[in-house]
């Protein structure tokens, strides 16, 4: 006989012995709202769902096990204070519902917390098959549920298994059940709310937001559909979307440490540096053991520049484990960006580019730091990192990127515009735009330089790159007026620095004179000494006013600043003697 059909005999025995025996389950009674509230030892305040009076619920089992079928919050801490109240804890009916409803709050809401009754299903007996069900979850194993069975439970807890489980073929599978028990008890939040994470992790976004959607509006109070809704749309980069829905839940759920991590791994991937550390902060006070944090703190600390800071954390973390390649990786990136020590960084490089299984990151960035060595083998060594890169059916917008920059070095502007017109025809970004205005530039192509420096400009006018880029393109192109407009409002609301020293440089290219070229291009200096396009324009000048001794002082600062630059090879063989 099918457990539903015992569970009814023995429900409809105790309270009605004689009466006829309903072979169907029964429908959830309807649930009223009083102004009492059930409060959580934690301090979480759900609304108590009453119990329905004498004459229209007579079997406390029916209630309860409505209740349980329910799955909120609320509704399993009232079968609980149920069970509890009505001392049915020791018979196998309340030891089942106690074991049902304290694993689906612990696996489905580990937010809400409280006194939770010992669990002690029975194992044998009608209620024995959610012993069988539960002791398959703590296995890690999923067994479907028998098709005849009408129970929803039955084809809820297996999934329990599933939860922390990668296997999208195994979630697929068990997509069908979640349907069944959909149609079985469309009044629980908790089946819709898990065929929206089988959706999620088998990465059909679109439908898993419908279904934690739909979960919502059965009942609001199915926070992890707010959590899940929260990770597609980080997915899909609505990140400020993301911090408000998750910003809206701690303020239900303050002492939440899974609603807490979720935001900072939002700000980390938005690169909210300050308030990803905040966050994380937090989730260390909590447990500073964590490693995963541990080592997210010093990355956030690497990404800021805050080279000293992000010791602390890595040296926590070497104790854990020093051998994680992303740790070492830290490691590298200190010792080149904050210590500037090439070859430390290297070390530590080479070692993770020797594992077969190295990531691209790491790969990406050891090819980008030997490239710009003035090591020609180091040059040589980074360039094969590179075209291994390169030599895989679809390489990723991170190293086409990586190419793209190393042709614009090398002035191979074929090769660059092949790899700018893949980018933007994958994304199209601000900083895309700006490189095909390079590569246009570089190839002689003005009027398509300006196109794309205008659409940065426009899609982007708070970008200092882009205004740089379009200014330079007007002056380009002949469109002296317009340019100098431009410049003129950015000199008079930029302050000083190296900014300013742009504007110096671009307005020094409008001037007719060689008095008023020359003003510009020192007050250039004066904000930058390092600008490239001022100390090249000065050796240009005297250069052509055949002031050798001038003309090498500017060559020589401007070979300071960009030893490798190819427009400068020849005039180092102009000048070997002097230089």
């Amino acid at each position: 006989m099918r457990t539903v059909e015992w569970f009814l005999i023995l429900a409809t025995f105790a309270s009605c012995a004689g009466k006829p025996v309903v072979q169907s389950p029964p429908q959830p009674v309807p649930i009223v709202e009083t102004e009492k509230n059930y409060t959580s030892a934690q301090g979480m305040t759900v609304p108590e769902e009453t119990k329905p009076d004498a004459v229209r619920s007579p079997n406390i089992a029916e209630e309860i096990r409505s209740l349980v079928w329910k799955a909120t919050p609320s509704s399993l801490l009232r079968a609980l204070d149920l069970i509890r109240s009505r001392e049915l804890s020791s018979g196998e009916f309340g030891r089942a519902m106690n074991a049902v409803s304290v694993r689906l709050l612990k696996a489905i809401y580990p937010d809400v917390k409280g006194s939770f009754p010992p669990t002690d299903p029975p194992k044998t007996g009608v209620y024995s098959v959610y012993m069988k069900i539960l002791g398959d979850v703590d296995r890690g194993v999923y067994i479907p549920p028998a098709s005849a069975s009408a129970d929803f439970l039955v084809y809820i807890l297996p999934f329990l298994a599933l939860l922390n489980d990668s296997d999208g073929d195994r979630m697929s599978a068990a997509a069908t059940d979640l349907q069944k028990a959909l149609s079985l008890n469309p009044s629980s939040p908790i089946a819709p709310y898990l065929l929206g994470f089988v959706y999620e992790k088998n990465g059909n976004l679109s439908e898993a937001l419908d279904e934690y959607a739909k979960a919502l509006s059965v009942s609001p109070e199915c926070y992890p559909a707010v959590q899940g809704s929260a990770r597609v749309m980080m997915e899909r980069g609505l990140y400020q979307d993301a911090v408000k829905e998750l910003s809206d839940l701690l303020v239900l759920y303050p002492e939440s440490m899974s609603v807490k991590k979720q935001l900072a791994y939002v700000y980390f991937a938005m690169k909210d540096w300050s308030r990803a550390e905040n966050a994380v902060a937090e989730i260390l006070q909590q447990n500073g053991k964590d490693a995963e944090f541990i080592l997210m703190r010093a990355r956030i600390f690497v990404e800021e520049g805050l080279f000293l800071q992000a010791q602390a954390p890595l040296d926590l973390y070497a104790s854990i484990n020093p051998n994680n390649p992303e740790y070492l990786f830290l490691r590298a990136r200190i010792q080149a960006e904050g210590y500037r020590n090439r070859d430390a960084a290297l070390n530590y490089l080479r070692s993770l580019l020797a594992s077969p299984l190295v990531d691209e990151p790491v790969a990406v960035y050891t090819a980008k730091l030997l490239m710009e060595s003035q090591r020609a083998a180091e040059q040589a060594e980074g360039r094969a990192v590179l075209d291994r890169l390169l030599n895989v059916e679809s390489p990723s917008l991170a190293v086409i990127e990586l190419a793209l920059a190393d042709a614009v070095k090398q002035s191979a502007w074929t090769n660059a515009r092949f790899y700018v017109v893949k980018l933007l025809e994958e994304r199209r970004s601000t900083d895309d735009l700006l490189n095909a205005y390079i590569v246009e530039h570089g190839i002689g192509n003005n009027a398509a330089a300006l196109s794309y420096a205008r659409e940065a400009y426009q899609t982007d006018p708070v970008n200092e790159e882009a205004c740089i880029a379009y200014i330079s393109a007007l002056l380009d192109t002949g469109r002296t007026d317009e340019a100098s407009r431009l410049i003129n409002a950015k000199l008079s609301s930029t302050t000083a620095g190296v900014a300013k020293a742009r504007y110096y440089y671009l307005r020094s290219r409008t001037r007719a004179s060689d008095e008023t070229k020359l003003s510009d291009l020192r007050s250039c200096l004066f904000e930058d000494p390092r600008n490239l396009n001022a100390l090249i324009a000065m050796f240009d000048f005297y250069r052509r006013q055949k002031d050798d001794r001038r003309a090498v002082y500017y060559l020589k600062q401007a070979l300071a600043v960009s030893p490798n630059n190819p427009a400068f090879k020849q005039y180092e063989k102009d000048y070997a003697g002097q230089l």
